[in-house]
C-alpha cells in the first residue's frame, strides 16, 4: 500500500491546499466544511497527475485509494456505482492550481449505459431526461476520452432535429432522444471500432486518464504559454456525484458572479438556463436568462443563492465565480473560485473593496497584476468618432475595450493574419476551447451566440480581449467563410470596429485613442507607490514624451536618446555634413549649426521635467545610420560640402562597417572626435543655465555610452567638467556624470568605473546582444524556436535573461556598491517595463528602472509587487562577497 495520499474526500482538505488539490478541489472541500450544499465526491491530487505524466500509468496505491473513496461515496448516498437500478452517476472534472477555464476536459453523467438508462428514467419518472443525459455522456466520452470527432455526433443530432421539425435540443421528445442515443451508440462503434463501454469503473478509469492527459492538450499548452503558467503543476481530478439541471422545469443550471466581472460594479451578476446542464450555459448554444429573472421565477432559491454569494465573497474576500445546479427545486454548488475579470473590473473591485473594509491596501495592490495595468492602457474607440458613427448591430458587451481589424472567420486564419502583421477581428457563430489561439491572435471577438458567461466571454475577459457575444443580428454558420450582419454581407478582409464596453458593432475603421489613467486606476497606483522601493523613470526623446511620462507618474527621465533628435529632415543634412567633414574645422562648422537645435531640445525636456532627473545619453549609434544612401542624397551633400561627387562617394564608402553595432559608435566617437561630444555637452549646460536663470530647477545627468574601459570614460568626464565651468553651469546647475553599462567588460570592471561615476544605467538591449551573442535584428529567426524548446524561458530581448545577463548585472552591482555605496544604478530600455524584469531589478538592489512613457504605470505596479513579495533588496554587504570571489 502506498504511503502517499493520492485521494482526498471532500471535506478532508481546505482552501489552503490549492497546490495539491487544485483550485476546484480545494474550494469544494472548503465549501463542504462550511456546510454549504455540495454534492459529495473526492479529489485526485495534482501529484498523482504529475506521476501519471512521468510514468504513463497510475502511481502505486492510486487504484486502491480511488476504490476506497468510491466506497465512501456509495455509503454516503446509499447507492452503488454501476448498479442496474438507481446507480450513482458521476462527473469527472479537471481542476488546476491556476484557473484555466475551458482548457482541460470534463466528463458528465458517467455511469450510464444501455442497460441502466431505462431504469434510471423510470425511477425518476422522466425517460426523456434519462435519454438526454445518456446522449450527452456518449458524445462527451467519445470526444474527451477517445478523441472521436464531436462534429460527427452533432451531425446526427441536427439530422434528428431536422426530421422532427424542431430547432432546439429541448424540443426533442422522449422518443426522439431515444433515437439519438441509438444513433450515437452506432456511430461510436463505427468510429471507435468497439462497443460503448458499459462497466462504470472502466468508464471512470478511462475518464480520469483523459483528464490527466488533457493537462497537455494543445489548447492547455497554449493557454499556459500565454499566461506564463508553469508546465509542471499538473491538474487535479474531481470525481463528484451528479446533480441534474435538465430533469424538467423545476431544474436549472447557471453561473454567477458576486460582482460584475466586466465592470467591477458591486452587483450580483450571472446567467442560468432552465432544464439544462452546465455545458449548455458555457457553450452558448441557448441564450440564457439573467440571474435576476430568478427572483420571480424561483424566489426561494434566489434568496438562498444570494445569501451564499454574500457568504462566499466575505469568506474568500474576493469576487467569486460560482457554478450551481438546481435539481427538483434543490440548490447545489458545483464550484467557487476567484472569478476572472477584466482589467477595468480588477482595479475597480480592488479599490472599492478597500473602501468597504473587506481588504487592505496591500491586498488590493497584489490583486491587480502589472499586466492588467498594461491592458488598461490599450486603445479605445475615439468618443468624437462615435458621436457620428452608426452602429450596424449590437450584442452583449462581454469584455470591454475596443478592437479595429479585418474580419476573419476561423482561428487558423486569425493566427496567420497576426503572423503577417495584420490586425483582425475573429467572427464566429460561437467559440470553443479550440479557438484559444485565434482569440489570442485577434484584436477582438464577435460571436452570434452565447451570453455573458459563454466561453467567448469568459476567455476574452481573462485575456482582457475586447469581445461582443450573442449578437443576434449576425447570421453565420459553423465553418463559414462569409456572413451577414443586420442583413448586410460581410466577407473576409472587411474592416470592422467593435466596442466591447457598449456591445456595438461598426463597419469600417474607426479611430482609436489612448485612455485616461485616473479614477480607480490612479487610486490603486497611489497605493502601489506607497509600497515600492524602485524609482520609476521614463525613456523620452521629446518634451511631449516627457510631459506624457510625467503625467503617468514618471519620477524623471532615465534615457534621452539624442540621436533620435537628428533624423528630422532639416537636421539630417547638417548631421551628414558633420560626419563627412574632411577635417576638424569642417566638423566644427557643421556642429555649430546643430548646437541651437540640441539646445532647444534639451531646454524643452529639462523644463518639462522641472526638478526631476533627466539622463541624457551622448550620441551612441553607429555613424552609418546617418549616411546618405541614394545617389540624389549623396549629390546634394557634395554640393553642400563644396566637394567633388566622387570624393564624397569615396568618403561614404569608407565609413561603412561590417559589424556597425560593434563598430565606431558611443564613447568611441567622443574619444576620436571630442568636438562632437563637446557640442552636445555645451547644448545641455546652456539649456540648463537658461532654465536656472528663469527660476526653473533642471537636473541633467550626462551619460557617456558604450564605455568598456575607464580610460575611455575619463577624458569625456573631464570634458563635461570643463564645459560646465565654461558655460557657468558649475555651481548654478545641479548635475551628474555617469555611464551606461552595455558591454560585459564594463560590468566586470564596475569597481573601477564606480569610483568615477555618479550613476550607472544598464543598457540591457546591447548588454543582452553582447552577453548572449545574439544580434537583436537577426535573432527573431531562431529565438521563437529557442523559447518553444525552453532553451530560454522568454525572449531575452523582452525579459532579462536572469541566468546570463542577470548574473552579470548582479556582479556589476556588487562591485560598484563595494567602492561607492551611494552610486545610483538603474536600467533603461524596454526591459524596464517588463514586470518580470522589474521584479529582478528590485531583487538585485537597483535604484530605478526606466521604460517607455505608456509603460510607466505598469512599472509602478510591478515595483510594488516586487517590494511586497520580496521586501528588502540585496544588501551592500553582498558586494564584498561578489568582489572577493572575483
Amino acid at each position: 500500500m502506498s504511503a502517499t495520499k493520492w485521494v482526498y474526500y471532500f471535506g478532508e482538505g481546505d482552501k489552503s491546499q490549492k497546490a495539491l488539490l487544485g483550485g476546484k478541489g480545494a474550494n469544494l472541500s472548503e465549501m463542504t466544511n462550511l456546510g454549504l450544499p455540495v454534492p459529495p465526491g473526492f479529489t485526485i491530487t495534482t501529484t498523482a497527475c504529475i506521476a501519471f505524466q512521468k510514468e504513463g500509468k497510475w502511481p502505486a496505491g492510486l487504484p486502491e485509494q480511488v476504490e476506497n473513496n468510491i466506497t465512501m461515496l456509495e455509503a454516503q448516498l446509499d447507492k452503488k456505482l454501476g448498479a442496474s437500478k438507481d446507480p450513482i452517476l458521476l462527473s469527472v472534472r479537471s481542476g488546476a492550481v491556476i484557473s484555466m477555464p475551458g482548457m482541460m476536459d470534463t466528463v458528465l453523467n458517467l455511469g450510464l449505459n444501455p442497460s441502466n438508462v431505462k431504469s434510471i428514467g423510470k425511477a425518476a419518472n422522466n425517460m426523456r431526461w434519462a435519454y438526454d443525459s445518456f446522449r450527452r455522456f456518449i458524445q462527451m466520452f467519445a470526444d474527451v476520452c477517445l478523441d472521436l470527432p464531436r462534429s460527427e455526433f452533432e451531425k446526427v443530432l441536427d439530422m434528428v432535429k431536422e426530421q422532427k421539425g424542431v430547432k432546439l435540443d429541448t424540443d426533442l421528445d422522449e422518443a426522439a432522444m431515444e433515437q439519438v442515443c441509438a444513433e450515437f451508440l452506432n456511430l461510436f462503434k463505427k468510429l471507435a471500432g468497439t462497443e460503448f463501454p458499459s462497466d462504470a469503473r472502466e468508464q471512470l478509469r478511462i475518464a480520469i486518464n483523459a483528464v490527466f492527459k488533457s493537462w497537455n492538450n494543445p489548447r492547455a499548452i497554449k493557454y499556459r504559454a500565454m499566461n506564463y503558467i508553469p508546465d509542471d503543476l499538473g491538474t487535479a481530478v474531481n470525481v463528484q456525484a451528479m446533480v441534474f439541471g435538465n430533469m424538467g422545469e423545476d431544474c436549472a443550471t447557471g453561473v454567477g458572479f458576486t460582482r460584475d466581472p466586466s465592470t467591477g460594479e458591486n452587483v450580483r451578476y450571472g446567467e442560468y438556463l432552465m432544464n439544462a446542464q452546465g455545458e449548455d450555459v458555457v457553450a452558448g448554444i441557448r441564450t440564457p436568462l439573467n440571474i435576476n429573472d430568478m427572483k420571480t421565477r424561483l424566489p426561494t432559491i434566489y434568496k438562498e443563492l444570494m445569501g451564499i454569494f454574500d457568504l462566499l465573497e466575505n469568506h474568500y474576500k474576493d469576487m467569486q465565480d460560482i457554478e450551481f445546479t438546481i435539481q427538483n427545486y434543490k440548490l447545489w454548488l458545483l464550484q467557487t473560485r476567484n472569478g476572472k475579470r477584466t482589467a477595468n473590473a480588477a482595479v475597480r473591485m480592488a479599490t472599492e473593496m478597500v473602501q468597504e473594509g473587506l481588504i487592505d491596501r496591500k491586498t488590493a495592490v497584489l490583486r491587480v497584476s502589472p499586466d492588467q495595468i498594461e491592458k488598461l492602457l490599450h486603445d479605445q474607440l475615439d468618443p468624437k468618432a462615435l458621436k457620428v458613427a452608426n452602429a450596424i448591430a449590437k450584442g452583449l458587451p462581454a469584455s470591454p475595450g475596443a478592437a479595429v481589424g479585418q474580419v476573419v472567420f476561423n482561428s487558423e486564419d486569425a493566427a496567420k493574419w497576426k503572423a503577417a502583421g495584420k490586425k483582425c477581428i475573429l467572427v464566429r457563430l460561437e467559440t470553443s476551447p479550440e479557438d484559444i489561439g485565434g482569440m489570442e491572435a485577434a484584436e477582438g471577438v464577435l460571436t452570434a451566440r452565447g451570453g455573458m458567461t459563454s466561453h467567448a466571454a469568459v476567455v476574452a475577459r481573462g485575456m482582457n480581449k475586447c469581445c461582443i457575444a450573442g449578437c443576434s443580428a449576425l447570421n453565420i454558420k459553423h465553418h463559414a467563410t462569409s456572413a451577414k450582419l443586420a442583413g448586410k454581407p460581410i466577407k473576409e478582409g472587411d474592416w470592422m470596429s467593435i466596442d466591447g464596453s457598449s456591445g456595438k458593432v461598426y463597419l469600417g475603421k474607426l479611430p482609436v485613442v489612448k485612455p485616461d489613467v485616473g479614477g480607480s486606476v490612479g487610486t490603486l497606483l497611489e497605493y502601489a507607490d506607497s509600497f515600492r522601493k524602485l524609482g520609476i523613470l521614463a525613456n523620452a526623446d521629446t518634451p511631449k514624451d516627457a510631459k506624457v511620462a510625467r503625467g503617468l507618474g514618471a519620477e524623471g527621465i532615465g534615457l534621452t536618446r539624442t540621436e533620435h533628435m537628428f533624423f528630422e529632415k532639416e537636421r539630417i543634412q547638417k548631421v551628414r555634413e558633420m560626419i563627412l567633414a574632411f577635417d576638424k574645422a569642417g566638423r566644427e562648422r557643421a556642429l555649430a549649426k546643430l548646437l541651437p537645435f540640441q539646445r532647444s531640445d534639451f531646454h524643452g525636456i529639462l523644463g518639462a521635467m522641472n526638478g526631476l532627473p533627466v539622463v541624457i545619453r551622448l550620441l551612441d549609434p553607429p555613424l552609418h545610420e546617418f549616411l546618405p544612401h541614394t545617389a540624389g542624397e549623396i549629390k546634394s551633400l557634395a554640393y553642400s560640402l563644396g566637394r567633388d561627387l566622387k570624393e564624397v562617394e569615396a568618403k561614404v564608402e569608407s565609413l561603412k562597417e561590417f559589424n556597425p553595432m560593434l563598430g565606431f559608435r558611443g564613447c568611441r566617437l567622443g574619444v576620436v572626435y571630442p568636438e562632437i561630444s563637446a557640442m552636445q555637452i555645451r547644448a545641455i549646460f546652456q539649456a540648463a543655465v537658461a532654465l536656472s536663470r528663469a527660476g526653473k530647477n533642471p537636473y541633467p545627468h550626462i551619460e557617456i555610452p558604450l564605455v568598456g574601459n575607464l580610460k575611455e570614460y575619463l577624458p569625456l568626464k573631464k570634458l563635461v567638467l570643463k564645459i560646465a565651468k565654461e558655460t557657468g553651469a558649475e555651481g548654478l546647475v545641479k548635475y551628474k556624470v555617469g555611464t551606461m553599462i552595455e558591454i560585459p567588460r564594463a560590468a566586470l570592471n564596475a569597481d573601477n568605473l564606480a569610483k568615477e561615476c555618479d550613476f550607472m544605467s544598464f543598457g540591457t538591449n546591447d548588454l543582452t546582444q553582447m552577453t548572449c551573442g545574439f544580434s537583436r535584428d537577426d535573432a527573431g529567426s531562431f529565438l521563437k524556436h529557442y523559447t518553444s524548446k525552453k532553451i530560454y524561458v522568454r525572449d531575452p530581448f523582452q525579459s532579462i535573461d536572469q541566468q546570463g545577463v542577470g548574473k552579470l548585472m548582479k556582479v556589476c552591482v556588487g562591485l560598484a556598491r563595494a567602492v561607492n555605496s551611494h552610486i545610483d544604478i538603474g536600467v533603461c530600455g524596454e526591459h524596464g517595463g517588463d514586470p518580470t524584469s522589474v521584479e529582478f531589478c528590485h531583487r538585485i538592489g537597483l535604484d530605478n528602472v526606466s521604460c517607455s512613457p505608456y509603460r510607466v504605470p505598469v512599472a509602478r505596479m510591478a515595483a510594488a509587487h516586487a517590494a511586497l513579495k520580496y521586501g528588502t533588496t540585496v544588501t551592500e554587504s553582498a558586494a564584498l562577497t561578489v568582489r572577493s570571489k572575483l
